[in-house]
């Protein structure tokens, strides 16, 4: 039996969902060779398993998580990293739609799961949820293939297993907070370690 999310709490998501204006790839190019390359890739796909690959990544989020590094009037950023939050320091609100569509608009490279035991557990936690903690399924939201919904939630297919599970502690931590409704920190907040390990290890070898 899957455990899916209360549609209330569906609903409160994507009512929380903003609006963009699609950006113009050509224009992020330069930005993309001088700044952000060395991380992510030119096309988007990361060499570095602690940097996210965002090659294939819904405009939407792209441009959210861009904007939440960024202090917005006098509040600060709603996402914190060090490193990021320099990266946007200099960046427009059209450079970020810019860039946005950039790395939406590339291909990303396929990954598989390296351990398979772990990767079987992570299938169960992301098809069925685990009930006995109020844990949802996971593909409820990112969908069976971690393709995500566009404006609403994230592409997880072919992410880095690293880097899933980073951001997955960092939610349970509280120290990332910019999900609508503390979504993901609920979630987050009731996984074992195992348990996020598998998760991320499954969803790389999504595609």
């Amino acid at each position: 039996m899957i455990y899916r999310l209360a549609p209330a709490i569906v609903a409160a998501v994507l009512t929380s969902s903003l609006t963009y204006a699609q950006g113009d790839p050509a224009k992020a190019q330069q930005i993309v060779t001088q700044v952000c390359a060395a991380c992510h890739g030119a096309d988007g796909n990361s060499a570095i398993p602690a940097n996210p690959s965002l090659a294939g990544q819904h405009f939407e989020y792209l441009l959210k998580q861009l904007t939440n590094f960024k202090p917005q009037a006098g509040k600060p950023a709603e996402r914190v990293n060090a490193v990021m939050s320099g990266m946007v320091t200099s960046l427009s609100a059209e450079d970020m739609s810019n860039l946005a569509a950039y790395f939406a608009g590339q291909k990303a490279k396929p990954r598989a799961a390296r351990d398979p035991e772990l990767a079987r557990l992570g299938q169960s936690i992301y098809r069925g949820g685990i009930m006995s903690k109020g844990v949802p399924a996971c593909a409820s939201c990112h969908a069976p293939n971690g393709a995500g919904i566009p404006a609403q939630f994230p592409r997880l297919a072919g992410q880095y297993a690293e880097y899933t599970a980073a951001q997955l502690k960092v939610f349970r931590g509280g120290e990332r907070a910019n999900d609508p409704n503390s979504m993901m920190r609920t979630i987050a907040a009731k996984l074992s370690d195992k348990e996020i390990s598998a998760v991320a290890e499954y969803v790389a070898g999504l595609r």
